[in-house]
Parts: C-alpha cells; structure tokens; sequence
C-alpha cells in the first residue's frame, strides 16, 4: 500500500530526534518493537485511543513508499483495518511534513485539512 502515512509525536521526543536525525518512538513503540503509524482515515480513531487530550503533539506525515520493507501493514488488536508500522527508527529523510497537532475548546485533537 503506498500512500502518505502519520504518526503523532511529542514535541520532546521530537527534538530529541532533530538531534539524532531519526525518530525511535514513544515508550509504546519501544514496548511493542515498532513504531506506530495510521493511515489518513485512521488518525482521528488513533489519537482518540491513544493520545485523548494530550498536548504538544506533532502530526509527522511520511511517505509509505520511502521506507521499504521495513514498513509492514498488519492487525491491529481488534480494530478493523490494517495499520502501517515500521520495524525500525524513522529516518528524517523520510518525513515529508510535520504540523503541529494542538487541542480544540472541545479537547479533541485539531487535524489539519486533508485529514478526513
């Protein structure tokens, strides 16, 4: 499946990355041995599973194609779909935006346009 894919990120863990030039996820990621992604469609369900009234995130958009066969499109628990995740660290190379995710008056995460 080629197409843009997004993971939400902290600021801090963002900076951190800046610094390395990759990201190697949250503490979740680290756990489960991959980094967490969601395609479009899926963002919204994601950040209210995960990351409910959370500030300081970042929405990192990348392109699927860019990171090969790293990237597998499996199951997620007992949510319907498949979700993109990435066996291995995110090279900054591959990131094709990043747009600040804040929280609206209702606490729910503010999506960019595009983001259905």
């Amino acid at each position: 499946m080629d197409a843009t894919i997004y993971t939400m990120v902290r600021a801090a863990d963002w900076r951190q990355a800046e610094r390395t030039g990759e990201y190697r996820g949250s503490a979740d990621d680290r756990r489960d041995g991959f980094l967490h992604f969601s395609a479009a469609g899926q963002l919204r369900a994601s950040a209210a599973k995960h990351r409910a009234g959370e500030p300081d995130l970042l929405l990192v958009a990348v392109e699927a194609a860019a990171l090969g066969e790293a990237l597998r499109w499996e199951p997620a628990g007992s949510r319907a779909g498949l979700f993109p995740h990435l066996y291995g660290a995110l090279p900054l190379t591959a990131v094709a935006a990043v747009t600040p995710l804040p929280l609206g008056a209702d606490g729910l995460h503010v999506f960019p346009a595009g983001i259905p």
